[in-house]
């Protein structure tokens, strides 16, 4: 145990700590009981999101099969490069009970890269097949990006919490116990010697008066 003072300004100054530590264990757990709502619900939001994207590629790559038999690779690969490269592009951190979490937000091109009187009908439905496929991707990079992080969170509020409630506020009441016993101690010393005194001052009044 570490080195205290065993007095009573030192015991009112535990008992704030123990406050202190009570109201942020209370605090901590409806942080952690929020983000687990938040954890589940992002659950189910993630596993739609992998649903989709599962669904997104098996198109996307069927477009692609189709577009290549019948339109040809060159007329393929002549619409992948002059795709326009995105530049609508932002990160921003949202903030979930104190939690940073980063999104992208994408601004995707409307229509196609080429025209459709010079571009195949198949290779045009590839490379919408292949939009969706990519706006699925960014779907599921940020719901999951939120879950891990959220998780993270909820683990590590949790960490603080059984620090509180096992170590620190263990060690305050274990120290106020000490204290009390201390000044307890102190005080029925003092009570004694004074008894002491008292007896010792009577006793001499005594042997003054008979003297």
């Amino acid at each position: 145990m570490e080195q205290i003072s065993p007095t009573r300004m030192t015991l009112l100054q535990k008992r704030g700590q123990l406050q202190l530590a009570s109201k942020g264990v209370d605090l901590l757990k409806k942080k952690r009981d929020a983000l687990v709502g938040e954890f589940f619900a992002l659950v189910h939001e993630t596993l739609d999101a992998r649903k989709k994207l599962e669904s997104a590629a098996k198109d996307a790559y069927f477009a692609l099969f189709l577009a290549k038999a019948f339109d040809g690779p060159e007329a393929v690969d002549a619409l992948a490069l002059g795709m326009p490269v995105l530049s609508d592009v932002e990160a921003e951190v949202e903030n979930v009970w104190g939690t940073k979490v980063p999104r992208l937000n994408v601004e995707w091109p409307e229509g196609s890269a080429a025209s459709p009187i010079a571009t195949g009908g198949q290779t045009l439905k590839a490379q919408e097949a292949f939009r969706r496929f990519a706006q699925a991707l960014v779907e599921v990079a940020n719901t999951e990006t939120r879950l891990r992080r959220i998780g993270e969170e909820i683990k590590k509020t949790t960490r603080r919490v059984n620090a509180l409630e096992q170590v620190v506020i263990p060690g305050v009441l274990h120290q106020m116990r000490f204290i009390k016993l201390v000044l307890e101690q102190r005080e029925r010393e003092d009570t004694f010697r004074l008894k002491r005194i008292k007896a010792k001052s009577e006793k001499e009044e005594k042997q003054a008066a008979t003297a």
